[in-house]
């Protein structure tokens, strides 16, 4: 099992330099298409030809997408480097969440019963935090009232409908999952340093 957690220690420390690696690509690559969407580039320079033949067309699945929903063309290569961003934060989380279950069942089979117990605590609320990081990003792509979405409303509502209630408006923006996601770290280090 440790040359299994060591595998994942260097696999997240790959896939972090390959996402700083992608995002500034993608960036650049978005910027291109967005200047030329936007003739702030002209389409018939090298890089608006370049950008409409071999951008435009992975494009255009979202580009289809969005327009249903209402987002102009000149928008669309910003909403493509989100979701590279999305995509490989969802990445690196998911491979962390497999390294710490990981490393926690093994010091729970370990570590006896205080093992047990931190390992059924760092569950828990690695559960909860990957619930509601599904909640916002389903909030986010429209997938909210899918299976999934519905799932994770109702395993984060208890505790993110008080904190919204309570927390003061900040227009469109809901900070009530970024502070449940804080108290969820807060307290689950609170319960394991005390066992």
């Amino acid at each position: 099992m440790p040359a299994f957690i060591n595998w994942l220690n260097a696999l997240i420390a790959f896939l972090r330099t390959a996402s700083v690696t992608l995002i500034v690509i993608a960036a650049l690559l978005m910027a291109a298409v967005w200047a030329t969407r936007t003739r702030r580039v002209s389409p018939f320079s090298a890089i608006g030809r370049w950008s409409r033949r071999w951008i435009d067309p992975l494009l255009a699945p979202l580009d289809r997408r969005l327009a249903r929903s209402g987002v102009a063309a000149a928008n669309v290569p910003w909403w493509a480097l989100l979701a590279v961003l999305v995509g490989s934060a969802a990445t690196i989380f998911f491979v962390s969440f497999v390294r710490d279950a990981t490393v926690g069942i093994y010091l729970g089979l370990n570590g006896g019963p205080r093992g047990l117990f931190v390992l059924a605590v760092r569950s828990t609320f690695g559960v909860l935090q990957l619930a509601l990081l599904v909640r916002v990003v389903t909030s986010w792509i429209g997938g909210a009232y899918s299976t999934i979405g519905r799932l994770a409303f109702r395993m984060t509502e208890w505790f993110v409908g008080p904190l919204r209630r309570a927390l003061p408006a900040f227009g469109p923006v809901d900070i009530a999952p970024m502070v449940a996601w804080l108290g969820l770290i807060v307290l689950e280090r609170i319960l394991t340093a005390f066992v």
